[in-house]
C-alpha cells in the first residue's frame, strides 16, 4: 500500500492540466529576426560560391509576362527551360534536378538577357531572340523539328505538313506535332507559329490561349 505522499506512475498530478501543458522554451526564438535584404545578400553570396567551385549546374529565375509568370532555366552556357505556370515551376524543376542535375539554385542575375529579350519581344519590338540554346534534351527528330522553328519569320505561320516537308520526312506530321508539343523552349523558339493544315491552333504547353495571345501580337506587331 502507497504512503500518502507517493504517487502512482499512473495517475496525473492535479497540477498539471493535461490541456495545458508546461510551454517549452524554445532557444530560436530568441534569435533575431534577419530582413528579406540580409537574406537576399546571403542567397546571392551561397550563389556566387557555389559557382566559383562548380556546384550550379543550373540557374533559374521567373518573370512576369503577359501570359503569367515564366520560370527560366540556364546551364553556365545556354538557355535550357522556359516553362509556364500552368506545367507547375515545382514540378519542372524537379524534373530537371533529376534530368540534368540536382545542382540547382535560384541565380536572376545569370538570367537577366533572356528576361530582358523577352521583354522586349512582349513589347512587340523584338522579333528574334539572340541567345545561345540548349536543345540537348530532347530526342534526336525532336531536335532537328526544334531546331527549324526559329527560322518561321516572326507574324507568320505554317502547317505541321509543311514543316514535316522542312525536316525533310513529309509523312512524319504526327511526329512534328510532337515535337512542338514537347518544346523545352516556348516563345524563344517559336512552335506557337506552328498550326493544322486548316489554319485552327492544336497542342501547346502555354495553353491554346497563350498560343493565340502569341499569334496576335506578332499579328499587331507586324501590322
Amino acid at each position: 500500500m502507497m504512503s500518502p505522499d507517493q504517487t502512482s506512475l499512473n495517475e496525473t498530478p492535479l497540477d498539471v492540466p493535461l490541456d495545458n501543458p508546461l510551454p517549452l522554451d524554445n532557444p530560436l526564438s530568441r534569435l533575431p529576426e534577419v530582413d528579406s535584404a540580409t537574406m537576399s545578400r546571403l542567397h546571392e553570396a551561397l550563389t556566387a560560391k557555389a559557382a566559383d567551385a562548380g556546384l550550379l549546374d543550373l540557374a533559374y529565375r521567373t518573370v512576369d509576362s503577359p501570359l503569367g509568370s515564366l520560370l527560366l532555366v540556364t546551364s553556365d552556357r545556354s538557355l535550357t527551360r522556359v516553362a509556364f505556370a500552368s506545367e507547375g515551376h515545382d514540378q519542372v524543376l524537379t524534373a530537371l534536378a533529376s534530368t540534368i542535375s540536382p545542382r540547382i539554385l535560384r541565380a536572376p542575375g545569370r538570367l537577366d538577357e533572356p528576361a530582358r529579350e523577352l521583354d522586349e519581344y512582349f513589347a512587340g519590338i523584338r522579333r528574334s531572340f539572340e541567345l545561345p540554346l540548349d536543345l540537348t534534351t530532347t530526342g534526336r527528330f525532336r531536335r532537328a523539328v526544334q531546331l527549324l522553328l526559329p527560322g518561321i519569320a516572326y507574324g507568320t505561320t505554317v502547317s505541321y505538313g509543311e514543316l514535316a516537308a522542312r525536316a525533310g520526312r513529309p509523312a512524319a506530321v504526327r511526329a512534328v506535332g510532337t515535337a512542338c508539343a514537347t518544346n523545352p523552349l516556348p516563345i524563344v523558339v517559336p512552335c506557337h507559329r506552328v498550326l493544322r493544315s486548316d489554319g485552327s491552333l492544336s497542342g501547346y504547353l502555354g495553353g491554346l490561349p497563350a498560343k493565340r495571345a502569341l499569334l496576335d501580337l506578332e499579328s499587331r506587331a507586324s501590322a
